[in-house]
């Protein structure tokens, strides 16, 4: 059953705040990166490059969570569990760029190498916990 991330938490994955994904590599251990986030209504959305092992781990097994802390105040945060819904390439060099203003305040992501196609996930949250 989908969970709701509460108005009060919105802004921390709205704000300049980088989440930290854990996926689930073959044998089960957990892989941990630290990635942008942004927020469509409720689901949660992070952007990577085709060919790394977060998609890789992803793509055999879309059950993700992640942690985002408050920049202003680390003592409040938003984690979160939950699963793929959608894993598209459609728009995700665009979505790249605003997330690089975003985060680095520039207009276009400087990192962006053709030998590495991006790609958007969109997560739903399953179970959202939150603090402070």
């Amino acid at each position: 059953m989908a969970a709701v991330i509460p108005e009060s938490h919105r802004d921390i994955l709205v704000g300049k705040n980088f989440a930290h994904i854990a996926t689930l590599m073959r044998d089960g251990s957990p892989q941990v990166t630290p990635v942008w986030v942004d927020q469509e209504g409720d689901l949660v959305v992070f952007n990577t490059s085709e060919g790394r092992q977060k998609p890789r781990n992803l793509d055999r097994d879309g059950r993700v969570a992640l942690s985002v802390l408050d920049h202003a105040n680390p003592y409040r945060y938003i984690q979160i569990r939950g699963v793929v819904e959608e894993k598209t390439t459609q728009g995700a060099e665009e979505h790249i760029d605003r997330l690089a203003k975003k985060y680095m305040g520039v207009d276009r992501y400087p990192y962006h190498d053709p030998a590495q196609p991006r790609v958007i996930y969109r997560v739903r949250p399953l179970h959202v916990q939150t603090m402070g």
